[in-house]
């Protein structure tokens, strides 16, 4: 028996077009995906996934259900069988074991705690609409400050609490939402621990939100599983908003206000509008707009931002706010974009949120503005920020710096291009300088686990295009030092054999030269260009072990290992200031060859070792013949044996793109071969250009 708890997180995390997508190849047609049916021959696609009910249908055979229930039949597992894959799937321990007693109170406790919220929703609701208190002071509050409709109002489930008797006396007698649900049969420790109702001094048990309108909270099925409540007294000493404790049904980082309302547009529109509260939620409805959620005051999470990909990765924040509410907002957007999310800005009028925004203009005014406002993040940030900065080149390299921190966040490597060109030609910068930083806080942002957790949840393996996953914590002594991909066997090693050998050696190269302007000569390591290259384009090292002493090369360097440039290591500042550039790259380079020749996994050291004693590098052959030294040609070796690398790497994804094509049938959907052919042909283009550019050399 896997834990009710588990499960839970299991299905919550499970994503039915993911789950699908692994067996099926899935085509995007409306708010739905459409294929062949994988349970029955068929040559019209009949099979249907709906990302936002969470399940497929076959319209052939009949076949229908959640995750679960595909991967059962697809599969042939057994209900526990799909749940431990889909827990590896999603990086969530799964521990098989007996229901116990108290796992079952567990179980049973969470029902009651949903009814029992479920039940305070109905009761705040009849308050509302047929109380003397509700209808004067909650549904006016409703219907005359903030415009909303009958309709909108019984569609949220809003409602009113009504005052507990020892804090206001009224001739009417109306009971408290404790005594209703005790006359239910609800019992008061599940009333407690919703945080509905609280135990006074003396034991008395009383409504926690008493004389307050009141927005239930849905999860993404649509079950009530909290509440926010908001008093309308004018005394200052009361809080504004009171919204319902954590519990066992409700856990605030991984629930937004308006989801179970706003999936199905979200999904259709392909694009999510993110606001801060309750009412901007329900007046945007309420004026056609339903592609909206809020993160109800609290600050942005992952689990949310997670959620709202579920449906779509196009989002739109609306700022009602002054500049320096906006500005501690930012790294909320910023943990948007390291998601994978394209998102845009609307900056509303001054003096409109988007509550008052919705109520006094029409949905097509409102589609307007929004589509006619929305501005690019980065350009919003840049607008932000970028006052008074000519005048200070302090406040300029600030700025220069923050633009660049989001930029490198963008996990899309085009996308970073582009911002990083929009960038330097902004400022007046140059490109070169802006791509070297975006490397270089990706690769320290990867290796220094700052982010290790978020991505544990997401999957526990790091995946290479070979198609093999290895472990952030294998071990490489049992591991082949030959790669499963001989195609890129050499060109790996030698991209080693200049890091290990030359590593901090400087480039020098006339501007000129490699971008056709007339700019300054540019200085740079080769340990630098390398990385720069390689991270530019998304590539990294396909062999387990090459691509260890890649990542663990830089760590040494960057001090995460150890220190390889303590000048006290060196005979102190006096002979290091003494040594010549040349004798001080030397210097450092036996010592991160030291480092590796003695490292702990002997398979590192003895690749190590091959890698440096084997004088026959194919690709620089015609230099080592001459007699003219090594490091006096990297300048040109060095570019060289990096678009060799590209050449091998794209020539490796041709292959494997052609020898699916080949096992395409005439029952394959055209369009999944249109697909593949486009693909081939991108492929073609960028090999023709490298081709182009090593003829240079």
């Amino acid at each position: 028996m896997i834990p009710q708890e588990t499960v839970n997180r299991i299905l919550d995390a499970a994503d039915v077009v993911d789950v699908v997508g692994d067996f099926v190849t899935l085509k995007k047609r409306g708010a739905n995906y459409t294929a062949c049916c994988p349970f029955h021959n068929e040559k019209t696609p009949s099979f249907s996934v709906s990302p936002t009910k969470g399940i497929f249908k076959c319209f052939g055979c009949g076949k229908a259900g959640s995750a679960v229930t595909f991967l059962m039949e697809h599969e042939q597992l057994t209900y526990v069988e799909a749940l431990k894959y889909l827990g590896r799937k999603y990086g969530i321990e799964v521990n098989d074991m007996e229901e116990t007693e108290e796992m079952t109170a567990d179980r049973l406790r969470r029902e009651s705690m949903l009814a029992v919220s479920e039940f305070a929703a109905k009761f705040f609701t009849d308050n509302l609409f047929n109380t003397s208190a509700g209808r004067a002071i909650g549904l006016s509050y409703f219907k005359e400050r903030r415009g909303f409709t009958d309709e909108t109002i019984r569609k949220f489930g809003l409602g009113y609490s009504p005052a507990s008797k020892p804090f206001v006396q009224s001739e009417e007698h109306v009971p408290t939402l404790f005594e209703a649900a005790q006359k239910s049969g609800f019992k008061k420790e599940y009333l407690v621990s919703t945080g509905l109702c609280f135990e006074h001094n003396g034991g008395r048990v009383l409504d926690k939100f008493y004389e307050r309108v009141m927005f239930p909270i849905h999860s993404l099925s649509g079950r009530v599983i909290a509440f926010g409540g908001r008093t309308l007294r004018e005394d200052k000493s009361v809080a504004k908003y009171m919204n319902s404790p954590e519990s066992e049904i409700y856990h605030k980082s991984n629930s937004l206000y308006g989801i179970f309302f706003a999936k199905s547009a979200i999904s259709r529109l392909q694009k999510c509008y993110l606001v801060e509260g309750y009412t901007d939620v329900i007046s945007m409805h309420q004026a056609g707009i339903e592609n909206v959620v809020a993160s109800s005051g609290t600050s942005l999470t992952v689990e949310q931002i997670r959620l709202i990909r579920r449906f779509t990765n196009k989002v739109t924040v609306l700022y009602d706010g002054d500049a320096a509410g906006i500005k501690a907002s930012l790294r909320g957007i910023d943990m948007l974009l390291e998601e994978g999310l394209e998102i845009k800005v609307v900056l509303l009028p001054d003096g409109e949120d988007p509550d008052s925004f919705a109520r006094s203009h029409s949905a097509e005014q409102i589609r307007e503005f929004l589509d006619a406002s929305e501005k690019d993040f980065i350009d919003f940030k840049y607008e932000l920020l970028s006052s008074g900065v000519d005048r200070d080149p302090l406040r300029r390299s600030e700025l220069i710096r923050e633009i660049i921190k989001t930029i490198s966040v963008i996990p899309d490597q085009i996308t970073r291009t582009v911002y990083i060109e929009q960038t330097a030609a902004r400022m007046g910068f140059k490109q070169e300088a802006l791509f070297q930083e975006v490397a270089q806080m990706r690769r320290k942002r990867i290796e220094s686990g700052e982010y290790e957790a978020r991505r544990q949840e997401t999957t526990s393996q790091r995946y290479t295009p070979g198609g093999n996953s290895y472990s952030s914590e294998v071990s490489y002594n049992d591991q082949p030092v030959k790669s499963d991909v001989p195609i890129m066997e050499q060109s790996e090693k030698e991209l080693l054999y200049y890091i290990l050998k030359f590593g901090e050696c400087e480039m020098v190269f006339e501007q000129e030269q490699l971008y056709g302007a007339e700019q300054p000569v540019m200085r740079i390591t080769v340990s630098q260009y390398i990385s720069a290259q390689l991270d530019n384009d998304a590539l990294s090292l396909i062999n387990p072990v090459y691509k260890r002493i890649y990542s663990d090369y830089y760590k040494f360097r960057d001090g995460e290992i150890a220190s390889v440039n303590s000048a006290d290591e060196f005979g102190g500042d006096g002979m290091w200031k003494d040594l010549s550039q040349s004798e001080r790259e030397d210097l450092l380079q036996q010592k991160i060859l030291k480092h590796f020749i003695n490292h702990p996994d002997s398979a590192v050291a003895k690749c190590v070792l091959n890698i440096i004693e084997d004088n026959y590098v194919v690709n620089v052959k015609e230099y080592l013949r001459s007699m003219i030294p090594e490091r006096v040609v990297i300048n040109k070796n060095v570019p060289h044996v990096v678009l060799i690398f590209k050449m091998k790497y794209i020539e490796y994804l041709y292959k494997q793109a052609t020898d699916e094509l080949k096992d395409f049938t005439k029952d394959t959907d055209p369009e999944v071969i249109r697909e593949k052919m486009a693909q081939l042909s991108v492929l073609s283009q960028v090999r023709t250009a490298l081709v182009k550019e090593l003829k240079r050399f």
